[in-house]
């Protein structure tokens, strides 16, 4: 028996709306109980179930209905092809959020901004389903809803579990931020502009240090030399009369 075509269900309503085949022609090809199959023609299987034509989906010839449909022991066989087909695999993307949920991702990021700044943008990226570009404008209060949002815990709106936020901010605390700090939002709110911090910090005048005053410099006295021997003169002693 051959591989079981892609979405056997799908194609077991096709095959027994579209062809004259036996329930268990039809089970035999698609992995299916000839059971289930009765069902899926009685309507009480598969209900809501698009068919699925496998002759132009490349999975069975035509010729292979013909010869089933004109002897009910024949065994359908699944169209093979020699052409090897890669399979792309998908890549992996951010989480799945469900509608309902989406309006609260902008309140579990503030949260995860404000209490554990230290997880990087993939982690978060990966814990809520959300982008780098809505983290970002939520971090700098550029998001459009920035007045309203009140930060929740991701694992109360059901965003992550407690086990993967653990897990992410163990890993975070292991590895650290690659060298680059960043601070959370409230306390880069409180920070203030260097500008500012060296005008405060700055002394306005020397007052502020309490130095003290400088003794003033005695006034240097200039001579005159005539007045000088006058003065010896005046100060020169008569010697005793005999």
């Amino acid at each position: 028996m051959s591989n079981a075509p892609l979405m056997p269900k799908a194609t077991a309503v096709w095959l027994v709306e579209n062809t004259g085949l036996t329930f268990k022609q039809i089970a035999d090809f698609c992995h299916l109980h000839e059971l289930e199959v009765k069902g899926i023609a009685d309507g009480d299987v598969a209900q809501g179930i698009k068919g699925m034509d496998p002759v132009s989906g490349g999975q069975l010839l035509r010729e292979e209905i013909e010869k089933a449909e004109k002897n009910s022991d024949y065994r359908l066989n699944i169209f093979e092809s020699k052409v090897g087909i890669s399979v792309q695999k998908t890549k992996k993307g951010p989480r799945y959020t469900p509608v309902s949920r989406r309006q609260d991702r902008p309140d579990a990021i503030a949260w995860l901004l404000r209490y554990h700044a230290e997880l990087t943008d993939a982690q978060i990226m990966k814990l809520v389903g959300t982008t780098k570009s809505t983290i970002e404008s939520i971090r700098s209060r550029s998001h459009w809803n920035a007045a309203n949002l009140k930060p929740v815990d991701p694992v109360t709106l059901g965003l992550c579990t407690q086990i993967e936020l653990d897990f992410a901010v163990q890993k975070a605390a292991r590895k650290g931020r690659g060298g680059r700090v960043e601070e959370a939002p409230e306390r880069l709110a409180t920070l203030l502009p260097a500008s500012e911090t060296v005008a405060k910090e700055a002394p306005t005048s020397t007052s502020t240090f309490d130095l003290p005053e400088a003794a003033p410099k005695p006034k240097e006295e200039t001579y005159d030399a005539d007045s000088v021997f006058a003065k010896l003169k005046g100060l020169k002693v008569e010697p005793d009369e005999a």
